[in-house]
């Protein structure tokens, strides 16, 4: 059980609006800058982001893949990623599927199992 699209929308128009702000500076959690695929739009999206290694980023999926903002990015295979006070370039966008949640931290696998999230984004960031 992924969180539900109704719960999505209304984040999208109230909670995300105050947490863009939050978020980029908030360890855990980050800002994804991303470009619509249809639109053309610039859109800032908050999420929960956690390093892989030294260079890699991994997001929970806490609405699926399914997300626009999740396919805005598959489709371009890259965004800008707005993490603890700093922009990175990120690149290689994929999504990956894993029961263990082992990229999250252990103390955070309970409560994302809990709402049945085990789909990552993944990034590399890009070098410079």
């Amino acid at each position: 059980m992924v969180l539900p699209r109704t719960l999505a929308r209304l984040n999208r128009v109230g909670a995300n609006r105050v947490l863009r702000h939050l978020a980029s500076r908030v360890p855990g959690f980050g800002v994804v800058r991303h470009v619509g695929r249809r639109s053309g739009r610039r859109y800032s999206t908050p999420v929960t982001v956690f390093r892989t290694g030294d260079s890699g980023y991994a997001i929970a999926l806490v609405y699926g893949r399914k997300s626009d903002w999740v396919r805005n990015v598959l489709a371009a295979g890259h965004c800008d990623l707005r993490v603890r006070g700093r922009d990175v370039l990120v690149e290689h966008a994929r999504t990956e599927h894993d029961e263990t949640r082992a990229v999250v931290p252990r103390l955070l696998r309970p409560p994302l199992a809990a709402l049945g999230v085990s789909d990552f984004l993944y990034l590399d960031e890009r070098a410079p």
